[in-house]
């Protein structure tokens, strides 16, 4: 197939694709940090929601049928939803659609991931996609599902499953591993076993789920139906319905790698707050593995209208400075000094202050003379002068901050007894 045929098939796929991302859960190994808002709307990287990493996917695509399930605290993410994804066109049938867990089939909240998607399967009817392509809503990647659906239609696939091929310490039940054949065809199954199947050939690794799942439609229907009327079912992709089928229907995976190394590519689960810091620190880094600076497949978002950030002051004793860091729209360094971190916009750091390897969330005041060292601080949170985080983890704990096992310390404004959960 030609590089022009193959364009218009790819095209002609994703025109009939329907996406929905999965963005109900709260994502708890965050702790304090979601509270006040789901996982999938937590501040990444400096001005994006981890959201608008799928939905970005969806968009550079050609994916243009987007709904969003959205559940737990989402009045952050509805909000950030509305307005930034909302510019679509409806005559064209270009869409983000939020669909909220309201009890449309059986009277229950979202169950499970396979009922979340059942409870709006009259709603997905009135679309009459080709294929649904099912998201997950909280992890950081640039993934092309154009080049998933092709390889779909080509197997003559009923499901498929992309997949990441991770080492087994790291796979032990955290994620849904699968075994293949020669073909890549999935004959077993298994959620978050403690002993993965590891890859033949490749002793210490397993192939792993990323969460996102492209059906048939027709395929999709028959299963979610099925699983609805098995009582004993979770309700679960990964639990119930995948393990269920991969025996009798042709079930494939798709491994995610790069295109010009065809090593894995890049993905990030920022589940705990370790994690979290770790994946906003490697953006500062000289050459990071993800490009946010990629015209080709840009990371949309809503941001509001900001003045550039600002440096002021340069005497001696009292400079604005920032060294090997990424700073947003609206900040204002006033003679203070920020090194190998990550300000989100409009952060404010005074004289004589101090910030190092931390992650600065929006709207964040911090006092003169005050030094934070290795720490994740909330939105809207406002550090006193003189306060010191980071330092002293007994002192850290002391005040009711959380220091992880890899000692980042939590710092929100519940934490500091103000209470800004109008603006997460």
């Amino acid at each position: 197939m030609d590089t022009q045929k193959n364009s218009r098939f790819v095209s002609l796929l994703t025109r009939q694709t329907l996406a929905l991302v999965l963005a109900g859960g709260r994502g708890s190994r965050l702790y304090e940090l979601t509270d006040w808002r789901a996982k999938p709307a937590v501040p990444f990287g400096g001005k994006f929601r981890i959201i608008d990493f799928p939905l970005s996917n969806c968009i550079n695509s050609g994916i243009r049928r987007i709904g969003v399930l959205t559940q737990y605290k989402a009045h952050s993410l509805i909000r950030h939803l509305v307005r930034g994804w909302s510019r679509f066109n409806g005559e064209l049938d270009e869409f983000v659609e939020i669909l909220p867990a309201s009890q449309r089939a059986g009277g229950e909240w979202y169950q499970g991931t396979a009922d979340a998607i059942y409870q709006n399967i009259d709603i997905l009817r009135t679309h009459k996609p080709e294929y649904v392509l099912i998201l997950s809503g909280d992890h950081i990647y640039k993934m092309d599902y154009g080049e998933m659906l092709v390889k779909h239609v080509e197997l003559e696939a009923d499901m498929t499953i992309s997949c990441l091929e991770v080492p087994i310490k790291e796979a032990a039940g955290a994620y849904g591993v699968m075994t293949v054949d020669e073909t890549g065809r999935i004959i077993e199954f298994n959620e978050k076993p403690e002993n993965p199947t590891p890859i033949p050939g490749q002793p210490g690794y397993c192939l792993a789920s990323m969460g996102n799942y492209l059906f048939n439609t027709a395929f999709l229907y028959e299963q979610l139906i099925k699983d609805a009327d098995t009582s004993d079912s979770s309700h679960d992709f990964g639990n119930d319905i995948i393990p269920s089928i991969v025996i009798n229907y042709r079930v494939f995976a798709q491994p995610f790698r790069d295109k010009g190394t065809n090593e894995r590519a890049y993905w990030r689960d920022v589940g705990t707050l370790d994690a979290f810091w770790e994946s906003n620190m490697e953006l500062v880094a000289f050459t990071p593995e993800l490009n946010l600076y990629d015209e080709e497949w840009p990371i949309l978002t809503h941001q509001a209208q900001l003045a550039p950030a600002k440096f002021i002051f340069n005497n001696m004793k009292r400079r604005g400075i920032a060294t090997d860091s990424m700073v947003s729209g609206g900040c204002v360094i006033s003679g203070a000094r920020v090194k190998h971190s990550l300000l989100f916009s409009n952060v404010k750091v005074h004289s004589y202050a101090a910030v190092n390897d931390s992650v600065i969330l929006p709207d964040v005041d911090i006092g003169e003379n005050a030094r934070i060292n290795k720490a994740i601080i909330d939105r809207g949170c406002t550090i006193d002068a003189g306060m010191v985080i980071g330092e002293d983890h007994d002192e850290d704990r002391k005040r009711g901050f959380r220091v992880t096992a890899n000692g980042v310390v939590l710092v929100t404004p519940d934490m500091l007894h103000q209470s800004t959960h109008a603006s997460r």
